[in-house]
């Protein structure tokens, strides 16, 4: 493998098409102001590099990025990459992964809207992360101690496993599909309306109106904070280890929590049964 090291390049399409390079401790960045650096590469590796320039890793394959930083100048950074590793890296530019497939991230820091769209098996491990339309379109995602503020995250994912995260995000998981979320917090309004065959096991739920226009949706033994006017029109199994503000109008399956404190039926259609363990605290 050839080494590059200490090196800066600000040209377009610096070292476009390269194979088998390792560049140690480069910058990215100057006033040619050149995109696209590593297009078309593959078999790279990039150790503590510093990129403030657009687009560099479009169509590449074998990527392992360590210990580096892409800013918020660095826009755009993976689009149409396969098999790339990730870790202990700064990705701040807008849009930093779309259409990628096979991709690894750990301990990396993200601050980057709309990132994420239309990835194919991504696992993500102990990072942190800021967006806005967070994973859009994915699908055969693993996610492990994740931590997430923004909104609009996961809308229309499918065949995605969720455990140990906390996030604090609206909008969440809107018409996702065939998913499971364990042992975790989400925190935001209108939580996954118009999901299909999602799960939700031994987590904290928080926030107004919650889990409505569902199919195929589980809670199992999950709790429920501020939650009112939950459930409308859903589909759903419902196991609730906590006391819930007001449920609306189910349209079918079963809900048992410890209380309700509103129950409110003026749907002909809402056919959703409830039961309920103690008397309403609320």
């Amino acid at each position: 493998m050839k080494i590059i090291k200490d090196q800066t390049y600000d040209e377009e399409r610096a070292l476009y098409g390269s194979r088998d390079v390792e560049a140690v401790n480069c910058r990215f960045d100057g006033p040619a102001d050149g995109e696209s650096a590593f297009k078309e590469s593959r078999n790279i590796v990039i150790r503590d590099c510093f990129f403030n320039l657009r687009y560099p890793f479009w169509h590449d394959k074998g990527l392992k990025i360590s210990g580096s930083e892409m800013t918020g100048l660095c826009r755009a950074a993976l689009w149409y990459t396969e098999d790339a590793e990730i870790t202990d890296t700064k990705l701040h530019g807008i849009k930093a992964l779309r259409e990628c497939s096979r991709i690894s991230i750990r301990n990396c820091d993200i601050l980057s809207p709309e990132f994420g769209w239309s990835v194919q098996e991504m696992d993500m491990t102990d990072t942190d992360v800021q967006s806005e339309y967070f994973m859009m379109r994915s699908s055969h995602l693993s996610f492990d101690h994740v931590r997430l503020t923004g909104k609009y995250s996961f809308q229309y994912i499918t065949d995605s496993i969720f455990t140990d995260c906390e996030f604090d995000t609206k909008d969440a998981f809107w018409h996702a599909k065939d998913t499971v979320v364990r042992d975790s917090l989400i925190k935001g309004e209108y939580l996954a309306w118009y999901c299909e065959n999602v799960t939700f096991e031994n987590c904290t739920i928080i926030g107004t109106q919650p889990l409505c226009y569902c199919k195929g949706l589980k809670l199992i033994h999950c709790r429920m904070v501020d939650c009112d006017l939950a459930f409308e029109k859903s589909e759903l199994q419902a196991e609730i280890v906590s006391d819930v503000a007001s449920i609306k109008n189910p349209r079918s399956g079963s809900i048992i929590a410890e209380s309700v404190g509103e129950i409110i039926m003026d749907d002909p259609e809402a056919a959703g049964k409830i039961r309920t363990i103690k008397e309403p605290s609320l």
